[in-house]
């Protein structure tokens, strides 16, 4: 993945909204390659606790990332109702395991706040603002920064 574009305060970004450990994130969509239910995943031995193995996609392993434990909520356990959003970091295709998709946001750049400074820079630093959605605060992950660009996940 490239460097993040910041968005103008006067520019419409898409979203899509989803929960992963009962909590409210979101992801740009243009980071999105597809969203699909979830399905049995091969194990691998010695990956890292939150790969929880891979799959195949249309011919192409990917590996499946259990984007509750990479954030340190807790792993989920998948069932039938889980969903699996497909995205490309840095030329490579990744699925992420959520409890949930909600809903595509489109939000005025302006609208788009800083996330805090809690002094835990390196917990806070994959939270690229927050947005208002219904009542409360979504989170804006920055795939990039997760996955530390390396997109080493597989030990």
């Amino acid at each position: 993945m490239s460097e993040p574009v910041e968005w103008q305060d006067d520019q419409n970004i898409e979203f899509v909204s989803l929960i992963a450990g009962g909590q409210g994130f979101c992801i740009e969509i243009t980071e999105i390659r597809e969203i699909r239910r979830w399905s049995p995943v091969t194990p691998l031995p010695f990956s890292q606790p939150d790969v929880l193995g891979v799959m195949n996609l249309r011919g192409s392993v990917i590996p499946i990332i259990d984007l509750s434990a990479k954030l340190g909520l807790g792993a989920i356990t998948p069932t039938a109702r889980h969903v699996i959003i497909v995205v490309v970091l840095s030329d490579r295709t990744v699925g992420l395991l959520v409890d949930a998709v909600s809903e595509i946001l489109t939000i005025q750049g302006e609208n788009i706040r800083s996330a805090p400074n809690t002094g835990q820079t390196n917990d806070i630093r994959s939270i690229r603002g927050l947005v208002e959605v219904g009542d409360g605060m979504s989170r804006v992950i920055d795939l990039r920064i997760l996955f530390n660009d390396s997109c080493d996940l597989v030990a």
